[in-house]
C-alpha cells in the first residue's frame, strides 16, 4: 500500500486535450520521514509513523527524544498500519513521486466546521409551510414523535453542531504529479478547508529514499 501525509493547497481545475474542464485540487503531498516503525513483538501492533511538516520549533523532552533518530522536528505525527514493516527503517523519506498520473486514491480528512446548524441545512429537512397561519415555522424540525418515553431517542436528527468530522473519499484519480515540488493534483474535491492535513493512500509499493 502507497501512504503519504499531505496539506490541501487549493482547488484549481485543468484543461483535456479535448477542451473539457476537470476540476482538481492541489495538495501539498510530503516529503514525510519515518519517525517510528512498530512491530507486534513490541507494541502489539504493525505500523509506520510518519512525520510531516517539520519546524524549527523546540519541543518538549519527550517528544525531542522521540524524535531524535529521524533527526528532525515535526509539527505533525502520524501512523499508516503497514503488512510488511521490515521493509522501513528510521529516517527514510516518502515524497510524491511514490505516486503518478492516472492512479487512484483514497484521500480521508477532517470536513469543515459550520458550527451550529437547524435541521434543513444540517439533515436537508424540508421545514414547514410558509403559507399564511404558520408564523416562524418555516424551519422548524416539526414533531418529534409520541412522548410515551419521556426522552428524546439518542440519535434522533435535529440541530446541533455540524462538520468538524473524519471524512473518507475514495477512487479520486491523480491528474499529475510535480514531484520536484512535491505537489498532488487529484481529480474532484478533498474533504476540509485549505491548509488541512489529509491522509493519501493508494495500492502499490511506497517508494523510499534512505539516508
Amino acid at each position: 500500500m502507497k501512504f503519504i501525509l499531505a496539506k490541501k493547497l487549493e482547488m484549481s481545475q485543468r484543461f483535456k486535450d479535448d477542451g473539457t474542464v476537470v476540476p482538481v485540487t492541489v495538495l501539498q503531498a510530503g516529503p514525510c520521514t519515518v519517525t517510528q516503525v512498530k512491530n507486534a513483538d513490541k507494541d502489539g501492533y504493525v505500523a509506520v509513523q510518519l512525520g510531516f511538516d517539520e519546524t524549527k520549533k523546540k519541543l518538549g523532552k519527550p517528544l525531542s527524544g522521540h524524535l531524535k533518530a529521524a533527526a528532525k522536528n515535526f509539527k505533525t505525527l502520524r501512523e499508516f498500519h503497514v503488512e510488511k514493516p521490515d521493509a522501513f527503517k528510521v529516517g527514510d523519506t516518502i515524497d510524491a513521486s511514490t505516486f503518478a498520473a492516472g492512479e487512484f486514491v483514497k484521500v480521508i480528512g477532517t470536513s469543515k466546521g459550520k458550527g451550529f446548524q437547524g435541521v434543513v441545512k444540517r439533515h436537508h429537512f424540508r421545514g414547514g409551510p410558509a403559507s399564511h397561519g404558520h408564523k416562524d415555522n418555516l424551519r422548524m424540525p416539526g414533531s418529534i414523535g409520541s412522548g410515551g418515553m419521556q426522552r428524546v431517542f439518542k440519535g434522533l436528527r435535529m440541530g446541533g453542531r455540524m462538520g468538524g468530522e473524519r471524512v473518507t473519499v475514495s477512487n479520486l484519480e491523480i491528474v499529475a504529479v510535480d514531484a520536484a515540488k512535491g505537489l498532488l493534483t487529484v481529480k474532484g474535491a478533498v474533504p476540509g478547508a485549505r491548509g488541512g492535513l489529509v491522509f493519501v493512500t493508494g495500492k502499490g509499493a511506497t517508494k523510499r529514499q534512505s539516508w
